[in-house]
């Protein structure tokens, strides 16, 4: 099977590694333009790089993944049975990259959706074939999970291609009816939010709130690391589409949470979150 990703990034890249990992399915990796979809590959590189250095992973098994990723624009997608969007959390974008991909690919191909919170049936609305959810979680190659999420519109033997899909590559699937942030986001990001709360009233610091969660709660990473990992902007989005969604307030993003990202201070990415990782 040939998978299209659309969009290079943290998300896209790891993506793009998690199915070529399985020598069942080859990978164009796409963005906007060469160079990004080409810098997303030299990612995947980099991190082979280190695992082999460390002994953790044979050059031969790198270089095989590799192989079996391209890199291009859209255009290269043309033949593929998959497409997987992952471009940025914005509706229209995410629309309008589907709109274009119906010129290019067959009538047959599957398209997929990464997002983490919009709506399938609005991301699918107005095209000329059903979109599903296949959320993965960062990084994509190592986390198991993948949230495979039904829109109003979606046939049940979509969703079980999927899931298929997804067992294939060495996932576990979950099956979601739409909802606003699905089902992890929905109860992960609101406790994010939480502790950017605890952390704005001086309750403690930001290493003593991850170090509670760690051993009060058994959580392998602290809240507001957490929140840096994911990145702030993508918190703060989820934020605004579990509110707008449902209407309910206690949904309200904390204003230093907005008051960061208009900083940038977004986390990992920016080198600045609750967390230094400028070093």
């Amino acid at each position: 099977m040939k998978v299209g990703i659309i969009g290079a990034g943290t998300m896209g890249s790891g993506i793009a590694q998690a199915f070529a990992q399985n020598e069942n399915y080859s990978v164009a990796l796409c963005d906007i333009n060469n160079e990004f979809a080409a810098n997303g590959k030299k990612k995947i590189a980099k991190g082979f790089a280190k695992r082999v250095e460390k002994g953790k992973m044979e050059q031969a098994e790198a270089d095989a993944i590799l192989a079996r990723i391209t890199t291009g624009t859209k255009e290269i997608c043309s033949d593929c049975d998959l497409i997987v969007e992952a471009a940025l959390e914005v509706l229209e974008i995410k629309k309008q990259t589907f709109k274009e991909l119906q010129a290019i690919v067959s009538p047959n191909t599957i398209f997929a959706t990464n997002t983490s919170s919009l709506s399938i049936t609005a991301i699918g609305a107005g095209l000329d074939r059903p979109v599903i959810g296949m959320h993965f979680f960062n990084p994509a190659p190592v986390m198991k999970l993948v949230e495979v999420i039904a829109g109003l519109s979606t046939p049940d033997e979509l969703v079980a291609r999927t899931i298929d899909i997804a067992v294939e590559i060495g996932k576990t699937p979950v099956k979601v009816n739409e909802a606003a942030g699905f089902v992890v986001n929905r109860i992960l990001v609101p406790m994010i939010n939480e502790a950017v709360g605890v952390f704005a009233e001086g309750t403690a610091s930001a290493e003593d709130i991850d170090t509670a969660m760690k051993l009060g709660a058994n959580h392998p990473m602290g809240p507001l690391a957490l929140g840096d990992l994911i990145g702030l902007d993508i918190v703060l989005a989820i934020m605004e589409v579990l509110q707008a969604e449902t209407g309910d307030s206690k949904y309200r993003a904390h204003p230093l949470l907005r008051k960061m990202v208009r900083g940038g201070q977004l986390g990992m990415k920016s080198g600045k979150g609750f967390f230094d990782y400028s070093k």
